[in-house]
């Protein structure tokens, strides 16, 4: 008996032979990232309450221009509009953000969840014919591969800041060496945030790439396993660590606010 391939696809929008609850996974896909989108826009545009002790928001990490004692100049940007609202973390999130809207794994959350393109696997979708990415706008999905290079630099600065999130500023302005759980939860985020970055598929690509044998090449081909490694939990990685990097800006935002307490562990 042969069935046509027109047999059993779906007729329509929405329309489909599944009888599990597809919708599941695309709804809470919709939920999350629509609700770390609106916080984190929130967030960012406050350019207050992201500092707290030696603790600096990985929203506002590094602060370039600000008013915190982390800003590398003081103030605002000479090259900033006069009528646009400043905010340091506006500087800082357009490569995350760059990094993370073109990454191919979240191409393929967001492509279900908000375009529904299509809704889930053999559902049908509201368009007929498929477009890909090979013409605008879509094409300029193919830059994810430019936004690898600062997204590695910033798991370099954020380390950076949470070294500097272990040291604390003493009554009389000396800064001495402790812990708090503020230093933990910046040190997870900047743990998760390297496991997602790392495992990143273009950058397995330009690790273990145009090479025919990679046994010959033995310190590539550990990078490339490495990041292999990575890759295979990409898509856990990708939603712990967004999840941990609104949390790290909530945390230090309650305590800059004086909603919670840090509790100093030494």
């Amino acid at each position: 008996m042969n069935t046509s391939v027109e047999s059993i696809a779906p007729a329509g929008f929405g329309q489909t032979r599944r009888r599990d609850f597809w919708w599941v996974q695309t709804v809470t896909v919709f939920v999350v990232l629509s609700s770390f989108a609106a916080y984190a826009t929130w967030a960012a545009l406050q350019g207050k309450y992201y500092y707290w002790g030696p603790y600096l928001s990985p929203f506002y990490a590094p602060e370039v221009w600000g008013d915190s004692p982390n800003a590398w100049f003081s103030g605002r940007p000479s090259f900033w509009p006069g009528f646009l609202r400043y905010s340091p973390a506006l500087i800082i999130l357009i490569f995350p953000l760059g990094f993370r809207l073109t990454c191919y794994y979240y191409r393929g959350a967001y492509y279900k969840s908000f375009w529904a393109d299509p809704p889930s696997c053999t559902v049908g979708e509201p368009r007929h014919r498929y477009l890909g990415e090979a013409r605008w706008p879509l094409i300029i999905q193919n830059i994810h591969r430019y936004f690898l290079y600062p997204a590695i630099l910033f798991i370099a600065l954020l380390s950076y800041e949470t070294w500097k999130a272990f040291w604390f500023i003493n009554p009389d302005g000396s800064k001495s060496f402790g812990m708090g759980l503020g230093t933990i939860v910046l040190a997870i985020n900047v743990v998760l945030l390297g496991g997602y970055t790392l495992g990143c598929h273009s950058l397995r690509h330009l690790v273990g790439g145009r090479i025919d044998r990679l046994s010959k090449t033995p310190f590539r081909r550990d990078l490339y396993r490495c990041a292999s490694c990575l890759n295979r939990g990409h898509m856990p990685w990708a939603w712990a660590s967004l999840s941990w990097v609104a949390f790290a800006d909530l945390y230090v935002r309650m305590c800059a606010m004086g909603i919670w307490t840090d509790w100093r562990i030494f």
